[in-house]
């Protein structure tokens, strides 16, 4: 899509620029009573010339040479004047804009070297020492107008890429939390499955249910993360997966329950409704906080307590488990995945060994400032 956007800008460009180049060599031409103005291979030169500009994208520094010649050619050949010195601008544009700063100057060096070589030898120079000036300006501008283009594009390549890389991942962190947990409890209820399965064929099959619905609910889950990498046109899914939200803490303390794990809740301060950023942040730190504790505490229960605040809310997540590798608190994906969603919302995150021996997260998001998650 963009090639041909760039083709077709080009061809506009060229065709603009020869058809302004064809209209002032033909005023000048009828303006003028030379004996030499119906020669033709001047303006077989200038079409030549004006031609060559279309392929400035591909070979900006083939074209620069091409048209400084044709120019030449030109002047020397055609008893007319005309405005072509215009094509070997843009092209001296184009080399500028393509990286070739050093050809640039060059190329302009050398042509105003010619004009100022061929006035000096003629007794009636049919351009002063003014009009070099002036011709000299232009050149600098086109010079320098293809270097600011060249870094303005260069920035813009440079915050796609940045843009693109948060995306990617805020993506795969919204993966690792949603898969995370559920695959998790899938674990935890395959393990008891085979395990009770010979004893108490009821309770094999009450797990294998549990696996079949929190499956269910992973796979919906994921459709949503992903959906912005749906293609255009592509219909979203019937039924959406629910926002992330601390509303949604008891479906969280189902999920808990079906790993054999206790999630007790304790809710402090005036329960308001929070931005739709700091409200999935908080959910995400909290439900990642809770995967944890299932993969790797040997825990029973966990506590939940959310505290509002007029500024912020807090969050802390203990259990009563056996907290691993207390000496890296802050190491793991999750964790960083928990410190990078607590940062983007503007607030503070802790990670470590609680006072009852086991592992203990806390996190402050303020919901009163600009620095919200999208």
């Amino acid at each position: 899509m963009k090639l041909r956007l760039r083709q077709h800008t080009d061809a506009l460009v060229t065709g603009a620029v020869a058809l302004f180049v064809a209209v002032g060599a033909l005023v000048t031409l009828l303006r003028s009573d030379e004996p030499g103005r119906h020669d033709a291979l001047p303006f077989v030169i200038l079409v030549l010339t004006c031609g060559a500009l279309h392929f400035r994208g591909r070979h900006p520094v083939a074209v620069g040479v091409l048209t400084l010649a044709g120019t030449a050619a030109y002047y020397l050949l055609s008893t007319t004047d005309g405005p072509l010195l215009l094509v070997f601008a843009v092209a001296l544009y184009a080399v500028s804009a393509a990286g070739h700063l050093p050809v640039a100057v060059v190329l302009a060096a050398v042509a105003l070297a010619g004009v100022g070589i061929s006035s000096l030898h003629k007794p009636d120079p049919p351009i002063d020492g003014i009009s070099l000036i002036l011709m000299t300006g232009w050149f600098v501008a086109a010079v320098s107008i293809g270097v600011v283009s060249r870094q303005r594009a260069a920035s813009l390549r440079a915050a796609e890429e940045r843009v693109a890389g948060e995306e990617r991942l805020r993506i795969a962190r919204e993966l690792h939390d949603v898969l995370g947990h559920t695959l998790s409890v899938i674990n935890v209820q395959a393990a008891a499955a085979l395990h009770r399965m010979e004893r108490d064929p009821v309770q094999g099959a009450d797990a294998l249910r549990t696996i079949k619905d929190t499956s269910k609910e992973a796979l919906t889950e994921v459709r949503a993360a992903l959906g912005v990498l749906r293609e255009r046109g592509e219909a979203a899914p019937k039924r959406p997966a629910p926002e992330p939200s601390l509303a949604r803490l008891p479906e969280l303390a189902e999920r808990a329950q079906r790993a054999g794990i206790g999630l007790r809740t304790e809710t402090a301060g005036e329960a308001r409704p929070l931005p739709a950023g700091v409200d999935a942040a908080a959910f995400r730190i909290v439900q990642e906080s809770v995967t944890n504790t299932i993969r790797h505490a040997r825990a029973r229960t966990v506590l939940v307590r959310v505290e509002y605040g007029e500024r912020e809310v807090r969050l802390r997540v203990e259990d009563d488990g056996t907290a691993r590798a207390p000496e890296r608190p802050a190491s793991g994906s999750g964790i960083r995945g928990m410190r990078a969603r607590a940062e983007e919302a503007g607030g503070t995150f802790s990670a470590g060994r609680g006072g009852s021996g086991g592992f203990r997260v806390d996190a402050a998001l303020p919901y009163d400032g600009e620095r919200q998650t999208a």
